[in-house]
């Protein structure tokens, strides 16, 4: 099945300690069905020093499932995504506004 988010769409967290933020898919892992969001479920890793990097407290985004994600519609509601062909061409919409996602 086509892929309903995508690396580069603003999306809205659905549930968890950073519900109802916004942020933007930074990355889509989908083996795992997660995406990184950028600025949502912040993490602080204990970090040894390395060759290449200091030794500290370092943030950094986590991996969220997939399911706790809705595409953000024109107004920045969630929205279920659909699709439809137009011009040959297989387009996601928003079922809510009915908009397209995707240029």
């Amino acid at each position: 099945m086509a892929a309903k988010i995508k690396k580069g769409d603003k999306v809205v967290i659905l549930a968890g300690k950073d519900k109802g933020k916004t942020g933007q898919v930074m990355q889509v892992i989908p083996t795992e069905d997660r995406a990184v969001v950028q600025g949502i479920n912040l993490v602080r890793r204990h970090t040894k020093q390395t060759a290449s990097q200091d030794a500290g407290i370092y943030t950094r985004e986590a991996p969220i499932h997939i399911s706790n994600l809705a595409v953000a519609d024109a107004n920045g509601k969630p929205a279920r995504v659909g699709f439809k062909i137009e011009d040959g061409k297989k387009r996601r919409f928003a079922k809510t506004t009915g908009d397209l996602i995707d240029g």
